[in-house]
Protein backbone atom coordinates (compact mmCIF):
# COMPACT_ATOMS: atom_id res chain seq x y z
CA UNK A 1 0.00 0.00 0.00
CA UNK A 2 0.98 3.16 -0.97
CA UNK A 3 2.01 6.06 1.74
CA UNK A 4 0.47 9.44 1.10
CA UNK A 5 2.80 11.45 2.99
CA UNK A 6 0.73 13.79 4.44
CA UNK A 7 2.84 17.61 4.59
CA UNK A 8 -0.31 19.27 6.16
CA UNK A 9 -0.14 17.32 9.25
CA UNK A 10 3.80 17.43 9.37
CA UNK A 11 3.73 21.52 8.75
CA UNK A 12 1.48 21.26 11.92
CA UNK A 13 3.81 20.05 13.70
CA UNK A 14 6.46 21.66 13.09
CA UNK A 15 4.46 24.72 13.78
CA UNK A 16 3.76 23.48 17.34
CA UNK A 17 7.21 22.98 18.38
CA UNK A 18 7.88 26.55 16.76
CA UNK A 19 5.66 27.73 19.43
CA UNK A 20 7.12 25.66 22.00
CA UNK A 21 10.20 26.83 21.35
CA UNK A 22 9.16 30.36 21.36
CA UNK A 23 7.74 29.86 24.86
CA UNK A 24 10.94 28.51 26.02
CA UNK A 25 13.06 31.26 24.90
CA UNK A 26 11.12 33.34 26.80
CA UNK A 27 11.29 31.58 29.96
CA UNK A 28 14.93 32.00 29.59
CA UNK A 29 14.60 35.75 29.70
CA UNK A 30 15.90 36.01 25.66
CA UNK A 31 14.42 38.15 22.78
CA UNK A 32 11.11 36.17 21.04
CA UNK A 33 11.74 35.76 17.28
CA UNK A 34 10.91 38.68 15.15
CA UNK A 35 10.72 37.91 11.74
CA UNK A 36 10.34 40.97 9.33
CA UNK A 37 8.62 40.37 5.64
CA UNK A 38 9.29 42.93 2.53
CA UNK A 39 6.70 43.43 0.13
CA UNK A 40 7.28 45.92 -3.20
CA UNK A 41 3.85 46.45 -5.67
CA UNK A 42 0.88 44.52 -5.39
CA UNK A 43 1.25 41.07 -7.03
CA UNK A 44 -1.47 39.24 -6.11
CA UNK A 45 0.28 35.88 -5.26
CA UNK A 46 2.85 37.74 -3.83
CA UNK A 47 0.09 39.81 -1.62
CA UNK A 48 -1.59 36.00 -0.70
CA UNK A 49 1.91 34.29 0.18
CA UNK A 50 3.08 37.23 2.60
CA UNK A 51 -0.28 37.61 4.42
CA UNK A 52 0.13 33.61 4.87
CA UNK A 53 3.41 34.25 6.44
CA UNK A 54 2.69 37.24 8.66
CA UNK A 55 -0.69 35.12 9.99
CA UNK A 56 1.84 32.14 10.95
CA UNK A 57 4.60 34.49 12.40
CA UNK A 58 1.76 35.81 14.97
CA UNK A 59 0.12 32.12 15.63
CA UNK A 60 4.08 31.62 16.64
CA UNK A 61 3.96 34.26 19.25
CA UNK A 62 6.37 36.06 16.84
CA UNK A 63 7.12 39.63 16.97
CA UNK A 64 6.12 40.43 13.30
CA UNK A 65 6.54 43.27 10.98
CA UNK A 66 5.69 44.08 7.50
CA UNK A 67 6.56 46.26 5.44
CA UNK A 68 4.19 46.98 2.20
CA UNK A 69 6.06 49.14 -0.10
CA UNK A 70 4.78 50.69 -3.44
CA UNK A 71 5.59 49.28 -6.51
CA UNK A 72 7.89 52.63 -7.67
CA UNK A 73 9.94 51.99 -4.20
CA UNK A 74 13.47 52.64 -5.38
CA UNK A 75 16.23 50.33 -4.87
CA UNK A 76 17.90 52.51 -3.06
CA UNK A 77 15.03 53.12 -0.94
CA UNK A 78 14.53 48.74 -0.20
CA UNK A 79 18.09 48.98 0.58
CA UNK A 80 17.78 51.51 3.24
CA UNK A 81 15.17 49.50 4.98
CA UNK A 82 16.88 46.60 4.66
CA UNK A 83 19.69 47.85 6.52
CA UNK A 84 17.38 49.19 9.56
CA UNK A 85 16.20 45.59 9.73
CA UNK A 86 19.83 44.25 9.47
CA UNK A 87 20.72 46.52 12.86
CA UNK A 88 17.25 45.60 14.74
CA UNK A 89 18.19 43.29 17.41
CA UNK A 90 14.50 42.44 17.91
CA UNK A 91 14.32 40.93 13.84
CA UNK A 92 15.81 37.81 13.66
CA UNK A 93 14.63 37.05 10.38
CA UNK A 94 13.86 39.13 6.67
CA UNK A 95 12.54 38.02 4.03
CA UNK A 96 11.96 40.17 1.23
CA UNK A 97 8.57 38.58 -1.07
CA UNK A 98 9.75 38.00 -4.75
CA UNK A 99 9.52 38.61 -7.33
CA UNK A 100 10.69 42.35 -7.47
CA UNK A 101 9.66 44.96 -9.65
CA UNK A 102 11.96 45.15 -12.51
CA UNK A 103 14.00 47.92 -11.67
CA UNK A 104 15.10 46.56 -8.35
CA UNK A 105 18.11 44.17 -8.35
CA UNK A 106 16.35 41.22 -6.48
CA UNK A 107 20.26 39.64 -6.43
CA UNK A 108 21.44 42.91 -4.67
CA UNK A 109 18.89 42.68 -2.52
CA UNK A 110 19.14 39.22 -1.39
CA UNK A 111 23.13 39.59 -0.78
CA UNK A 112 22.36 42.89 1.20
CA UNK A 113 20.31 40.50 4.17
CA UNK A 114 22.62 39.95 6.42
CA UNK A 115 23.47 36.27 6.45
CA UNK A 116 22.56 35.26 10.14
CA UNK A 117 19.29 37.18 9.17
CA UNK A 118 18.43 35.14 6.03
CA UNK A 119 15.82 33.06 6.84
CA UNK A 120 15.21 32.26 3.25
CA UNK A 121 18.42 31.10 2.86
CA UNK A 122 19.27 32.65 -0.71
CA UNK A 123 22.68 34.27 0.69
CA UNK A 124 26.18 33.05 -0.54
CA UNK A 125 27.16 32.63 2.61
CA UNK A 126 24.55 30.44 3.71
CA UNK A 127 24.64 28.75 0.30
CA UNK A 128 28.03 28.02 0.51
CA UNK A 129 27.52 26.51 4.36
CA UNK A 130 25.34 24.18 2.97
CA UNK A 131 27.28 23.89 0.28
CA UNK A 132 30.48 22.68 2.36
CA UNK A 133 28.21 20.86 5.16
CA UNK A 134 28.20 23.57 7.65
CA UNK A 135 24.45 22.81 8.26
CA UNK A 136 24.69 23.73 12.06
CA UNK A 137 24.68 27.44 11.61
CA UNK A 138 23.24 27.17 7.79
CA UNK A 139 19.42 28.72 6.65
CA UNK A 140 18.97 26.24 4.17
CA UNK A 141 15.99 27.54 1.55
CA UNK A 142 12.51 26.76 3.16
CA UNK A 143 11.42 24.33 0.52
CA UNK A 144 14.24 21.81 0.51
CA UNK A 145 14.22 21.91 3.68
CA UNK A 146 10.50 21.27 4.04
CA UNK A 147 10.68 18.18 1.83
CA UNK A 148 14.15 16.49 3.53
CA UNK A 149 12.20 16.73 6.58
CA UNK A 150 9.42 15.24 4.91
CA UNK A 151 11.90 12.65 3.30
CA UNK A 152 13.12 11.44 6.89
CA UNK A 153 9.75 10.81 8.39
CA UNK A 154 9.26 7.99 5.90
CA UNK A 155 13.23 6.82 5.73
CA UNK A 156 15.01 7.94 8.47
CA UNK A 157 17.25 10.42 8.79
CA UNK A 158 20.28 8.21 8.17
CA UNK A 159 19.87 7.63 4.47
CA UNK A 160 22.98 5.88 3.67
CA UNK A 161 23.87 4.34 0.41
CA UNK A 162 20.17 5.56 -1.20
CA UNK A 163 20.15 6.91 -4.57
CA UNK A 164 18.49 10.21 -4.98
CA UNK A 165 17.64 11.80 -8.61
CA UNK A 166 16.88 15.27 -7.78
CA UNK A 167 14.71 16.53 -11.14
CA UNK A 168 15.55 20.26 -11.52
CA UNK A 169 18.46 22.34 -10.63
CA UNK A 170 17.37 25.47 -9.80
CA UNK A 171 18.97 27.63 -6.77
CA UNK A 172 16.29 27.73 -4.57
CA UNK A 173 15.28 23.84 -4.88
CA UNK A 174 17.23 21.49 -6.76
CA UNK A 175 20.86 22.47 -6.14
CA UNK A 176 20.08 22.93 -2.41
CA UNK A 177 17.71 19.85 -2.12
CA UNK A 178 20.84 17.63 -3.68
CA UNK A 179 22.95 19.10 -1.20
CA UNK A 180 21.12 18.13 1.40
CA UNK A 181 21.01 14.37 0.28
CA UNK A 182 24.28 14.27 -0.14
CA UNK A 183 24.65 15.56 4.17
CA UNK A 184 22.17 12.59 4.73
CA UNK A 185 25.11 10.22 2.82
CA UNK A 186 22.52 9.79 -0.84
CA UNK A 187 24.58 8.88 -3.80
CA UNK A 188 22.94 12.00 -5.87
CA UNK A 189 22.15 13.04 -9.46
CA UNK A 190 20.88 16.07 -10.51
CA UNK A 191 18.98 15.55 -13.62
CA UNK A 192 17.85 18.58 -15.94
CA UNK A 193 16.30 19.38 -19.31
CA UNK A 194 19.46 18.23 -20.89
CA UNK A 195 19.99 14.82 -19.31
CA UNK A 196 19.83 12.11 -21.62
CA UNK A 197 17.49 9.09 -21.31
CA UNK A 198 15.86 11.40 -18.24
CA UNK A 199 13.37 8.19 -17.98
CA UNK A 200 15.88 5.29 -17.04
CA UNK A 201 17.74 7.63 -14.30
CA UNK A 202 14.48 8.71 -12.83
CA UNK A 203 13.84 4.60 -12.28
CA UNK A 204 17.15 4.44 -10.24
CA UNK A 205 16.09 6.41 -7.75
CA UNK A 206 15.05 5.69 -4.46
CA UNK A 207 14.00 9.04 -3.64
CA UNK A 208 13.01 11.25 -6.46
CA UNK A 209 12.46 15.06 -6.47
CA UNK A 210 10.86 16.42 -9.13
CA UNK A 211 11.22 20.38 -9.25
CA UNK A 212 10.79 21.25 -12.47
CA UNK A 213 7.50 23.09 -12.97
CA UNK A 214 6.22 21.36 -15.92
CA UNK A 215 2.68 19.78 -15.08
CA UNK A 216 2.42 16.07 -14.85
CA UNK A 217 6.32 15.49 -16.37
CA UNK A 218 7.40 12.30 -14.05
CA UNK A 219 5.33 9.74 -15.48
CA UNK A 220 4.55 6.42 -13.33
CA UNK A 221 7.03 4.22 -16.00
CA UNK A 222 9.87 6.73 -13.97
CA UNK A 223 9.29 5.49 -10.86
CA UNK A 224 11.37 2.71 -9.22
CA UNK A 225 8.81 -0.01 -7.00
CA UNK A 226 8.65 1.06 -3.76
CA UNK A 227 10.62 4.41 -4.10
CA UNK A 228 10.02 7.51 -2.58
CA UNK A 229 8.58 10.72 -4.80
CA UNK A 230 8.49 14.16 -3.50
CA UNK A 231 6.67 16.33 -5.75
CA UNK A 232 7.35 20.07 -5.62
CA UNK A 233 5.92 21.52 -8.72
CA UNK A 234 2.28 23.69 -8.10
CA UNK A 235 0.86 23.78 -11.33
CA UNK A 236 -2.68 25.33 -12.48
CA UNK A 237 -4.19 23.81 -15.98
CA UNK A 238 -7.45 23.46 -17.48
CA UNK A 239 -10.39 21.50 -15.70
CA UNK A 240 -12.76 21.67 -18.14
CA UNK A 241 -14.42 18.83 -16.68
CA UNK A 242 -15.30 20.72 -13.71
CA UNK A 243 -16.95 23.34 -15.66
CA UNK A 244 -15.89 25.95 -18.86
CA UNK A 245 -13.03 28.45 -17.60
CA UNK A 246 -12.13 25.68 -14.26
CA UNK A 247 -8.76 24.97 -13.47
CA UNK A 248 -7.40 22.82 -10.62
CA UNK A 249 -3.49 21.96 -9.06
CA UNK A 250 -1.40 19.06 -10.34
CA UNK A 251 2.60 19.19 -9.65
CA UNK A 252 5.58 17.84 -11.86
CA UNK A 253 4.36 14.26 -11.08
CA UNK A 254 1.58 12.54 -12.90
CA UNK A 255 0.05 11.36 -9.24
CA UNK A 256 -2.20 8.72 -10.08
CA UNK A 257 0.40 6.82 -12.40
CA UNK A 258 3.45 7.51 -9.93
CA UNK A 259 1.35 6.32 -6.75
CA UNK A 260 0.92 2.46 -8.18
CA UNK A 261 4.62 2.75 -7.86
CA UNK A 262 6.05 4.28 -5.32
CA UNK A 263 6.34 2.83 -1.90
CA UNK A 264 5.66 6.93 -0.45
CA UNK A 265 4.95 9.65 -2.27
CA UNK A 266 3.32 13.26 -1.40
CA UNK A 267 0.36 14.91 -3.03
CA UNK A 268 -0.16 18.04 -5.13
CA UNK A 269 -1.67 20.09 -3.29
CA UNK A 270 -1.20 19.15 0.59
CA UNK A 271 2.61 17.86 0.47
CA UNK A 272 5.09 20.10 -0.07
CA UNK A 273 3.35 23.05 -0.49
CA UNK A 274 2.67 23.78 3.69
CA UNK A 275 6.16 22.80 4.74
CA UNK A 276 7.83 25.56 3.46
CA UNK A 277 5.92 28.41 5.71
CA UNK A 278 6.49 26.30 8.64
CA UNK A 279 10.43 25.71 7.62
CA UNK A 280 10.08 29.83 7.59
CA UNK A 281 9.26 29.82 11.04
CA UNK A 282 11.71 26.97 11.82
CA UNK A 283 14.41 29.13 10.63
CA UNK A 284 13.35 32.29 12.34
CA UNK A 285 13.04 30.46 16.24
CA UNK A 286 16.26 28.95 15.03
CA UNK A 287 17.92 32.57 14.03
CA UNK A 288 16.56 33.78 17.50
CA UNK A 289 18.52 30.85 20.15
CA UNK A 290 21.59 31.40 17.85
CA UNK A 291 21.36 35.05 18.59
CA UNK A 292 21.21 34.70 22.39
CA UNK A 293 23.79 32.10 22.44
CA UNK A 294 21.61 29.18 22.85
CA UNK A 295 21.96 26.09 21.14
CA UNK A 296 20.04 25.69 17.60
CA UNK A 297 16.77 23.38 17.72
CA UNK A 298 16.67 20.50 15.55
CA UNK A 299 13.16 19.41 13.80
Amino acid sequence: MTEVIDGKRVAEDVVLKVKALTSELSAKGATKPGLAVVIVGEDPASQVYVASKSRTAKECGFHSLQHTLPADTTEEQLLKIIGDLNADASIHGILVQLPLPGHIDAGKVIQTIAPEKDVDGFHFINVGKLGTGELETAFVPCTPAGSMLLIERVRGKDLSGLNAVVVGRSNIVGKPMANLLLAANCTVTIAHSRTKDLPALARTADILIAAVGRPEMVKGDWVKPGATVIDVGINRIPAPEKGEGKSRLVGDVAYAEAAKAAGSITPVPGGVGPMTIAMLMANTVASAYLAAGLKRPSF
